[in-house]
């Protein structure tokens, strides 16, 4: 038995810890359904069209199949970890390093729900989640996914107040988790201390000084999940 803690935490191997506020079985549910209720809209309202019009149904099926195993991925991957149901819901999917979801860990998370939904309305994910300390469901066991709250991180309200700005490229895990350590601990650095550091980051994002620095505040705030 596992005592009730929502707080999860990792340590950079910068040695600094960030924290997140799982999320537990009941809002994962509500945003399932909230997702599972806009996916079959949309094929109600592509069902109608085709009836209305005379047409084979047929494409209908197709457009089911690619609904149910797509779009999650496909949200949680550009969307930043977020379907439509977990952004109402104010959950996001990390990977257990709390660093963005990948398209590897977002595939095989989803497509083994068919394994969750065993034996009968996903029980066998229902029950995995509520024996695991962290919530995981099989798929996320694979993946190496955790669910949390978007923006409920211990120093959330302390991040700088600039606004969010999505990376030009690709950066390697390593950076992120920088760029994220350098955001959090801001209030840490005086202004010419914190453009040293920017600095050297200078071939990442091409700036210097209070640029820099602005910028890497954004790119975290950015990997954080934030928007302003």
């Amino acid at each position: 038995m596992y005592l009730i803690n929502t707080e999860y935490k990792v340590e950079t191997p910068e040695g600094v810890d960030l924290t997140a506020e799982l999320a537990g079985p009941i809002p994962r549910i509500l945003a399932f359904i909230i997702d599972i209720s806009i996916r079959f809209g949309v094929i109600y309202v592509f069902y109608l069209i085709f009836q209305s019009l005379n047409w084979t149904v047929g494409p209908v099926f197709i457009a089911y199949f690619l609904l149910e195993w797509f779009y999650p991925t496909l949200f949680e991957v550009l969307y930043r970890g977020q379907t439509p149901g977990k952004r109402i819901v104010g959950l996001v999917v990390v990977n257990d390093d709390l660093t963005p979801v990948s398209w590897n860990s977002s595939i095989i998370r989803n497509f083994l729900r068919t394994v969750d939904f065993l034996p009968v309305l996903y029980v066998g994910g229902l029950i995995t989640m509520i024996i695991n300390p962290h919530y995981k469901r099989l798929g996320d066991l694979s993946a190496g996914t955790i669910v949390v709250y978007k923006n409920r991180t211990k120093d959330s309200e302390q991040l700088p107040k600039i606004k969010a700005i999505a990376p030009n490229l690709t950066l390697e895990l390593e950076d992120q988790v920088a760029i994220v350590n350098f955001t959090q601990r801001h209030s840490e650095f005086s202004s010419d201390r914190a453009q040293e550091i920017a600095n050297i980051l200078e071939p990442i994002h091409g700036l210097q000084n209070k640029n820099a620095v602005n910028h890497l505040h954004g790119l975290g705030k950015w990997y954080l999940g934030g928007k302003d």
